[in-house]
């Protein structure tokens, strides 16, 4: 095992009149409990990772052979059993899962039983960053770990949760400043005021209420944090008493990376996630790399035959979700690229990446000049719509082109519903002109797709 990393936070008890020695009970005890375990674990050498993922991925394969039929199916047209899933080499046998293929699948997809402490079983839809709008179902230990590893990068990156934090969201519907970051978390430990800010706001009034707060740390996206940092620049201004970034949601380029860290001078780390899955990975505080949260997921990076790419190639990353045991999810392919790396200098034995390739969506240009990331409604397309795949490409000020890849042909009236919501999730009555595409949307030069492409000049 390598060096314990101390707890940039307080623990308290959660059990009344109890303050010697602490006691946690209920669920903050198993956010803690394995919060330890796994900062034991990253600390194995690489191939006790492997084994122990494979051990765990042959239980879960098990159980959804018995359970769910789209995976059962899965596994017998490839002429699999649970247990050749043992090895990499077994698991690459594997078809990979599209985004596609868990439209389609609907309850084929689901679990009909889970095992005891699993429960309850929570959803969420989502786009990723490829317009293709999914529905998954995730259990409650699936919530646990990702709890646990975003706790993980707060210790790591030595993150003083009792200081004030802002959060830059677009669940964030409108701005809020709360006491602390509530359950379970503030019932175990001390936490700052926590300041949620909408994403839709423009930067500039962004960057005034951050200015007003006064945060120790901003949890934003990427694109947020580029037009804040572009703002302050242009005013020559700062953000008083930042010291830490968290990068969340989408692609963390070098430029914006560059930039804010010229500008707002505070120390910026990024994590990997998606609704999907949870945590992917996390960068590390010692060199940079990205680590792959084995403990709960395994990561594949695949060249476009679906060969693993060898250190230093840049592929396809296909992650599988070693606990969901309501909805599993093998060898999914997530829409993102990344560069494989070689073993990290900071000792832990955890996979490592050296850059995520994923796609950045641009900002949208509104007809006053002000930008912000767009918020395009997607999670009512398909309840309208048999809409199976999105693109926005924003022309001028006030014309954007909706390009769709829909199931079925679609009614006027559907159309017209589908361009009523979309122009007040967008906050704007743009000028909508709707491009049908048969089969797929056209990508990017090496496979690259953006859900929203700004082309307007914005002077």
């Amino acid at each position: 095992m390598g060096k314990q990393q101390e707890f940039p936070f307080r623990l308290r008890s959660n059990v009344a009149e109890v303050v010697w020695p602490r006691l946690l009970r209920g669920p903050p005890a198993a956010i803690i409990n394995l919060l330890r375990e796994i900062e034991d674990t990253q600390w194995l050498a690489s191939e006790e990772i492997v084994q122990a993922q494979h051990r765990q991925l042959v239980v879960l394969a098990r159980h959804a052979a018995r359970t769910t039929k789209h995976f059962a199916q899965r596994l017998k047209a490839a002429g699999l059993t649970p247990e050749d899933l043992a090895t990499p080499a077994g698991l690459a046998k594997l078809p990979i899962l599209r985004r596609r293929d868990i439209q389609k699948g609907g309850p084929d997809l689901y679990s009909t039983e889970l095992p005891p402490g699993h429960q309850p079983v929570g959803q969420s839809k989502t786009s990723g960053s490829t317009g293709e709008p999914v529905l998954v179902r995730r259990s409650a230990v699936c919530r646990l770990f990702f709890q646990v590893t975003n706790l993980r990068d707060h210790v790591w990156h030595g993150r003083d949760l009792a200081r004030p934090f802002s959060t830059i969201r677009p669940q964030v519907e409108s701005y809020d400043v709360s006491k602390d970051w509530g359950e379970p978390i503030s019932s175990i430990m001390d936490t700052g005021p926590l300041q949620a800010i909408p994403m839709t706001l423009d930067a500039g009034r962004q960057a005034d209420l951050l200015r007003e707060f006064r945060p120790y740390c901003l949890i934003v996206y990427p694109n947020s944090l580029d037009a804040i940092a572009a703002h302050c620049e242009q005013h020559g201004i700062g953000l008083p008493g930042l010291a830490k970034i968290r990068t969340i949601g989408e692609t963390l380029s070098p430029r914006i990376r560059e930039r804010a860290l010229r500008v707002l001078g505070a120390e910026l780390a990024d994590h990997y996630s998606s609704q999907e899955v949870g945590s992917i990975a996390i960068e590390c505080p010692e060199s940079g790399l990205y680590h792959v949260m084995a403990e709960s997921v395994i990561v594949e990076v695949v060249d476009d035959q679906g060969h693993p790419c060898p250190e230093g190639g840049t592929g396809r990353v296909l992650v599988t979700d070693l606990h969901n045991f309501a909805m599993p999810i093998f060898r999914y392919e997530i829409g993102d690229y990344a560069v494989v790396s070689g073993p990290c200098p900071c000792g832990r034995g955890l996979p490592a990446l050296k850059a995520i390739l994923g796609r950045e969506r641009n900002l949208i240009l509104m007809p006053d000049g002000s930008r912000h990331w767009p918020l395009v409604g997607f999670h009512a397309y398909r309840d309208i719509a048999p809409v199976s795949q999105y693109q926005f490409i924003q022309h001028d000020r006030q014309k954007i082109e909706v390009r769709l890849v829909v199931e079925a042909p679609i009614s006027q009236a559907q159309e017209a519903k589908l361009k009523e919501h979309m122009q007040k999730s967008l906050g704007f009555p743009f000028d909508l002109a709707f491009t049908y595409f048969p089969d797929s949307l056209p990508r990017q030069k090496g496979g690259k797709f953006e859900e929203f492409v700004c082309l307007a000049d914005p002077r």
